[in-house]
């Protein structure tokens, strides 16, 4: 299986109200676990990262 590029961009801050990360959109949690997400846990994470990083441009994240 090919191996599934991280969204970091090595910012990591998760000071949102909800707790996503203002870099990558992704939580703690899903940022420690992304090595070993099932393929389709993975696919449902990436669609919502562009979501997520929306809302918080538009300060709704916060």
């Amino acid at each position: 299986m090919k191996k599934q590029k991280n969204p970091c961009i090595d910012v990591c801050d998760f000071s949102t109200c909800k707790g996503w990360c203002l870099g990558c959109g992704r939580t703690r949690e899903e940022c420690k676990k992304w090595k070993v997400l099932k393929p389709y846990n993975l696919n449902i994470l990436k669609k919502e990262l562009p979501n997520r990083l929306s809302q918080i441009k538009k300060g709704q994240g916060k």
